[in-house]
């Protein structure tokens, strides 16, 4: 089973049901099959061979779905930028990865050997061409290529077969939605070139239909949620937390079922508020680019365990390990390890980092420090990268991001380790503001729930905290930043 028949697939079961819609246009299920046909055709005719890398930068709209399953058909390998991303992460990501065309929007922008433009893939989508397009690749063989944050380095490119978009699916369809009907609605908010890409597929091979907004506005998202009788969604912690700041959400007629979050760790007062305006549809889903959302879930009936990520997917191994990669007790903090068929195959053309990525019997390393209770429930602690170690003792900086974004006029919040003579390192907070308050209230308020070791000792507060293209915070780039203005109050 590849990728194209499930497209197929669909097509022969839903036939003129919608699957996909955005602000211009709706397409049926047969039209999709036979527009990523077309296209499929066309991006081959242009002299493109199976197996070239294709970068696709195109708006969030229905096009760029077409183009995604379009290459799929024909053997391509995708490699998604985000709009988001500066030129020079374009660029990078085309570079390294090999990729020989860009299908861009319009002119201007990054280059490649060959530009296909958003109005050239129009065109072949409306050419009169019928014959399928099914070019077989291997299902180990590279179907997508995706890269990592960049929040430790340089991106790296993640290879993903098509073995490892199945198992996706298929996790998917077994823990996190289990329950996709015929007519259902999914509200794409968030990128469809990351994490909300991932829910296109499940949804249309159950016949339920794929909505997709240009951007993420609350207001905007709020009215469609209820006018689109929307039954699922995905979106990232901040993205939850700007619904919650709009008083007319509590008012809202929904029928959502199943709310998916993940990307970010989440603060536990949002989630709180998250559970009293929205009730138990909340769906925590953890991984990375290397594992694509596909490590643990936790379901909305266990969300009385806040904090936690949840238990392993059904078809994935989970356990502690310690640096050799050895398993650990219950409760004993270390790297979290997985194991499954959605785990990458390697890194592209990075041996030895991905040689360091597994252990010695083939279990992932995800550089998250976590534990699992006796119920098997993970509970993540922080990136193994961020930790800082002040005074010889070991601060995990999420358990003191929590007790900032428990003020009410935080927004956001990033703890970092700075520079010390005396200590090595010292806890120093990040933050964006509500509302103006003081450094000495906000010490003082971690003063009075954190261990003395653990309380920052300083705060910076910035307009708002750098992030990735995906919307998570950059701790590396927030700890730059201070140390800059640090550096300029020395020398002015």
């Amino acid at each position: 089973m590849e990728i194209g028949d499930l497209i197929h697939r669909a097509a022969q079961a839903y036939g003129d049901d919608i699957a996909l819609v955005d602000a211009e246009r709706q397409m049926s299920f047969k039209e999709l099959d036979a527009a990523t046909d077309r296209v499929g055709h066309g991006l081959l005719a242009r002299g493109l061979k199976p197996g070239d890398r294709v970068a696709v930068l195109l708006p969030q709209n229905v096009e760029s779905v077409v183009a995604y399953y379009a290459l799929a058909k024909a053997g391509l390998v995708r490699v998604p930028l985000n709009s988001r991303e500066t030129r020079a992460d374009h660029d990078y990501k085309i570079a390294d990865s090999g990729a020989v065309a860009l299908l861009r929007e319009a002119e201007g922008g990054p280059e490649a050997e060959q530009i296909v433009s958003l109005a050239a893939l129009r065109k072949m989508a409306a050419t009169p061409h019928t014959a399928p397009c099914r070019v077989p690749r291997a299902l180990d063989g590279l179907y997508r290529l995706a890269y990592t944050g960049g929040t430790t380095g340089k991106p790296k490119g993640v290879m993903l077969t098509t073995n490892i978009e199945l198992a996706e699916i298929a996790n998917f369809l077994a823990d996190v939605l289990p329950d996709i009907r015929r007519g259902d609605t999914m509200l794409h908010g968030a990128p469809v070139t990351h994490g909300s890409g991932g829910f296109l597929l499940p949804h249309l091979m159950r016949g339920a239909r794929n909505l997709i907004l240009p951007k993420f506005d609350p207001e905007q998202f709020i009215d469609t949620m209820e006018r689109e009788q929307a039954t699922a969604t995905f979106l990232v912690p901040t993205m939850i937390s700007m619904l919650l700041d709009q008083p007319s959400l509590a008012t809202r007629k929904l029928a959502l079922r199943r709310l998916v979050y993940g990307a970010a760790p989440i603060a536990p007062t949002v989630l709180q508020r998250g559970l009293e305006v929205l009730g138990k549809v909340f769906v925590q889903i953890y991984g990375q680019a290397e594992a694509p959302m596909c490590i643990s879930c936790l379901q909305p009936e266990d969300h009385d365990r806040l904090g936690s990520a949840g238990r392993a997917y059904s078809l994935v191994g989970l356990r502690i390990g310690d640096e050799q990669g050895c398993e650990l007790p219950v409760g004993e903090t270390g790297e979290v390890l997985a194991r499954g068929t959605c785990m990458m195959s390697s890194y592209w053309q990075r041996p030895e980092e991905t040689t360091a990525k597994f252990t010695a019997d083939g279990w992932l390393r995800t550089g998250d420090m976590g534990y699992l209770d006796a119920d098997a429930f993970l509970y993540l602690v922080d990136r193994k990268n961020d930790l800082i170690i002040s005074g010889g003792f070991n601060v995990y900086p999420r358990e003191v991001e929590d007790v900032l974004l428990a003020h009410p006029q935080v927004s956001e919040a990033a703890v970092v380790g700075l520079p010390d003579e005396r200590w090595g390192d010292r806890v120093h907070a990040v933050v964006s503001l509500r509302a103006p308050v003081s450094e000495a209230d906000l010490l003082a308020f971690c003063a009075e729930r954190l261990a003395g070791y653990k309380r920052p000792r300083g705060v910076s507060v910035l307009k708002e905290l750098p992030k990735s293209a995906v919307g998570k915070i950059l701790r590396r780039e927030a700890r730059l930043r201070v140390l800059e203005q640090h550096a300029q109050e020395v020398t002015s």
